[in-house]
């Protein structure tokens, strides 16, 4: 586009050390129903164009909604006048960029079915059909649907003669059913999180048998009984699980801008810090950490991140021991690291790239094991399955998570469910307990699209994943 050319020819002819454009449109629908009633549609979308520029060891940003030459040239001005500002309080002798080279590339997310041409009034009959199904059951008292899509198209260039083209795309389907019964009312939901794909996996979900086993799990949780007291128990936690548990407690503390302390709101900065790296031994030795980028229908998954890096795959854990972090052109090398990770990413055309966790999962293990043979092989445990509550401290070392269904494992057999379960544990004896994994036949993704950070606000996505793992003698309890 000639006003990506403007941009950067600009830029130079400013004296910018660096610079680049981001245009992009987003587009996204929601629709929302509780019950058999339609409580909410949006479409909403925004178009517009982010410009920022390096002078000095110090960046500036600006950004702007209007499409005309005298407009982005005044954005441009803009940028380089906060980045000079920028500079008088720069860090320490300023940034400097990792190595990177320009790329002419063109990336979209691999699909069949475009879900913006799937019309709203098919969407509605679906969800409502999911709804009537869960309400079937008597001691359903609610269910509730929501759904949401969204596309962005991006055009980026660069100062280094860099001009990517963007097309992705995600879906994020879940439904829940709340059940009520002997004076208590408990949730089960199918929550598959958000993936890079079309309108096609929707409707190879399945999603009215998924709606039965929903209902019959909600009722099972509502009668279910709880754990007196706090023990030492042996967990399985599957996939699901296991991707909110990886997400705040290895995700977060292996962003590097969070590692440095230069990012402290919401998640809090890192106890991995850099002299821990090759060192520090975080998990057991089963345990395998991959940043991967380049991972089919994984919401990090662009072709590059908004620094113009590719996306790549490298182990952020490795045999238990901390490897490497997500990193930007910006954070590595402040650790002495001559590239990035590709790890920068913004959230709007209105909003500064920021260091973002990366897609994340935890490598399968090698020997065949299926969980239920995991359960077989366990004499006292609890089994967890799909996501609840959490809390994590200010440091990512100590943390709680809850669940959204629980089962009582005694003597190699599921023997009760449970409701209101809680476990308690930190870095590094949780994944240090770890003493098996189940291979990759069991190996499923969850996609976070809601991931929160950065003043102001940002909605980061990526998707994590694994298989059902067993930890070993970590604290579980009842909840209130």
């Amino acid at each position: 586009m000639e006003l990506l050319d403007q941009a950067m020819d600009s830029a130079r002819s400013l004296g910018a050390d660096y610079a680049d454009i981001r245009i992009q449109n987003s587009r996204t629908e929601s629709i929302f129903l509780r019950n058999l009633s339609l409580k909410n549609t949006s479409l909403r979308e925004t178009h517009g164009y982010g410009i920022r520029v390096f002078k000095d060891g110090a960046w500036g940003f600006a950004h702007s909604n209007a499409f005309s030459r005298d407009e982005v040239e005044r954005t441009v001005k803009k940028a380089l006048a906060i980045s000079r500002q920028s500079s008088r309080i720069k860090y320490g002798k300023g940034l400097t960029l990792a190595q990177e080279r320009g790329y002419i590339d063109t990336y979209s997310t691999p699909l069949i079915e475009d879900p913006f041409s799937v019309s709203l009034a098919e969407k509605v009959e679906l969800m409502l059909e999911i709804n009537q199904a869960l309400l079937n059951f008597q001691d359903i008292i609610q269910a509730v649907f929501t759904l949401e899509c969204q596309k962005d198209e991006k055009y980026f260039a660069s100062t280094l003669d860099a001009r990517i083209r963007i097309n992705t795309v995600y879906i994020e389907p879940m439904f829940s059913a709340i059940a009520a019964a002997e004076g208590d009312s408990q949730s089960r939901s199918f929550r598959p999180g958000g993936k890079a794909t079309g309108w096609e996996w929707i409707r190879s979900l399945n999603l009215a048998e998924k709606a039965e086993k929903v209902a019959e799990e909600a009722i099972m949780k509502v009668r279910a009984g709880s754990l007196a007291t706090e023990e030492r128990r042996d967990l399985i936690l599957d996939p699901i699980h296991l991707s909110l548990t990886m997400h705040e407690s290895v995700g977060h503390p292996t962003e590097l801008d969070r590692v440095l302390g230069w990012e402290a709101d919401f998640a809090g900065i890192s106890f991995a810090t850099p002299e821990k790296l090759k060192k520090f031994r975080y998990g057991s030795p089963l345990v395998n950490f991959f940043g991967d980028n380049t991972l089919p229908g994984g919401l990090a998954t662009a072709g590059y991140d908004d620094d113009g890096v590719p996306n790549q795959k490298w182990l952020i854990v490795k045999e238990g021991i901390l490897n490497e972090y997500g990193s930007t052109r910006a954070t590595a090398p402040v650790i002495g690291l001559t590239m990035s990770r590709g790890c920068n990413r913004a959230t709007n055309y209105y909003d500064f790239p920021i260091n973002r966790i990366p897609n994340l999962y935890l490598e399968p293990g090698k020997e065949r094991l299926s969980p239920q043979e995991l359960i077989a092989d366990t004499r006292d445990g609890i089994y967890i399955q799909d996501q609840g509550s959490f809390s994590i401290d200010q440091h990512r070392v100590n943390f709680q998570f809850g669940g959204d269904m629980f089962w009582e494992i005694k003597n190699g057999k599921k023997v009760r469910p449970l409701k209101k379960i809680i476990y308690k544990s930190n870095n590094p004896e949780f994944w240090n307990s770890v003493d098996a994994i189940c291979d990759e036949r069991f190996f499923q993704t969850f996609g976070v699209t809601n991931c929160g950070k950065g003043q102001p606000g940002q909605r980061g996505r990526m998707t994590h994943g694994g298989a059902t793992a067993r930890f070993r003698q970590i604290r579980v309890g009842g909840s209130q």
